[in-house]
């Protein structure tokens, strides 16, 4: 219930306000903040609620106090990070560079987000800065689509990589949202990257239960689903390795309102995750709060302590 309340005082808050308008923000003089009450946002599904707990646990111990807000909704909790009712949120390089680019230049500007994660990182920096954001290094943790097959069918086939598809001349039908017969990320990028023979797309979402079935029970051959999908084994599927590189440097990184949470204090406590989280971890914390039904803050408690960033 209090949760429901926080997220219906966003709401009244974000619509009369969203913060200072672009043209003030262009010019940023003021000092990184350092407030000791920070608000973390959650996107509101597991991964990000996993996150979320993490960034909370390792700024309380640096001084800092914390609250979670889950917002599930770019549209309201960018706002709010900017306006300084959130201060802090997991996000995606590649994503969040796309969607900040979107907001400022128009639905039609030309994606900013690549495979090369350094551009990918320059072009966002350059679009949340006017914003009064600052981004803060990457990790290696890396949650970006990914295409599997069922074990079975890659060892019958010799597959290991989305290469291996296209070489074996393959019929491949993919289970994916109804989107992928136009993104560049999946059917034409699949056709023009790798060679794959694409049949057709059978309009399930993205790395659903129904998608992955389909997968499994021979229907399709391949489903389109995220590197940190802790599901895989329980449907016997296998991800394929993006070898050529198609799909964009979607690198989580914490992105803070630089006015409240832009001080090094901040930056050092969040950046003892980088060189410890990997997707493999993610996914396995992942899996932790979907399958064994943990509470992603025990989860992120655990992980932190067995990597000895926290007592």
């Amino acid at each position: 219930m209090r949760r429901a309340l926080q997220t219906l005082a966003l709401l009244a808050l974000t619509a009369c306000s969203t913060g200072p308008s672009l043209e003030s923000r262009g010019q940023v003089t003021a000092p990184p903040g350092d407030s000791h009450h920070l608000t973390i946002g959650s996107a509101g599904f597991t991964e990000s609620d996993l996150l979320a707990q993490m960034y909370a646990q390792l700024l309380n111990p640096a001084g800092y106090k914390t609250s979670i807000l889950t917002v599930a909704n770019r549209e309201l909790y960018e706002p709010a990070l900017e306006s300084g009712q959130i201060d802090v949120v997991p996000e995606y390089a590649a994503t969040f560079a796309d969607w900040l680019n979107a907001k400022t230049h128009g639905a039609g500007a030309k994606p900013v987000g690549s495979p090369d994660l350094a551009a990918t990182m320059s072009a966002l920096r350059a679009l949340a800065t006017p914003r009064g954001l600052t981004v803060l290094p990457p990790g290696r943790a890396l949650d970006q689509n990914a295409f599997a097959v069922t074990a079975a069918y890659a060892r019958r086939h010799g597959l290991r990589t989305l290469s291996d598809v296209g070489a074996a001349r393959l019929k491949v039908r993919i289970a994916a949202g109804d989107e992928c017969v136009q993104r560049p990320y999946c059917e034409p990028g699949l056709r023009k990257v790798y060679g794959i023979d694409i049949t057709g797309v059978d309009p399930k979402g993205v790395g659903t239960t129904q998608a992955k079935r389909a997968v499994q029970e021979g229907r399709d051959q391949m489903v389109l689903t995220t590197t940190t999908d802790a599901t895989l084994d329980s449907f016997g599927l296998v991800l394929l390795t993006d070898d050529k590189h198609l799909q964009n440097a979607d690198y989580v990184v914490p992105v803070v309102n630089r006015s409240r949470a832009g001080s090094e204090g901040v930056a050092k406590a969040l950046g003892r995750l980088n060189d410890v989280l990997t997707t493999q971890d993610l996914s396995r914390l992942n899996q932790q709060v979907d399958s064994w039904r943990r509470l992603p803050a025990d989860v992120a408690r655990a992980y932190l302590k067995d990597k000895g960033l926290r007592k």
